[in-house]
């Protein structure tokens, strides 16, 4: 490691110093998303369509997004999407996996 990297992090480092929030804001709209019905949860694509019409950008519609998406594959493929913990493994039915 040097000096620069012990200073700044390394990219990886400030690549997830970025990302953190952005998980933080996904992980607590948890709730929210599954008090939603189906329904408005397909709802959502016509909602994101109109805010992007609107003049909102990729990245003020990313977290309600990808929560929503984290939602509804939990709900049809029986499956969540996590942030991953350094350190940590998860199993799964078919067996332990990183």
């Amino acid at each position: 490691m040097n000096v620069f990297e012990k200073v700044f992090g390394t990219h990886s480092e400030r690549e997830l110093k970025m990302i953190r929030p952005i998980v933080a804001k996904i992980e607590s709209m948890r709730p929210e998303m599954l008090a939603k019905s189906d329904e408005e949860l397909r709802d959502q694509t016509r909602i994101f369509k109109e805010r992007l019409a609107e003049g909102a950008t990729l990245d003020d519609i990313l977290p309600e997004a990808f929560a929503t998406v984290r939602e509804a594959a939990r709900r049809s493929l029986n499956m969540e999407h996590f942030p991953r913990t350094a350190g940590r493994r998860y199993r799964s039915p078919s067996g332990p996996y990183r």
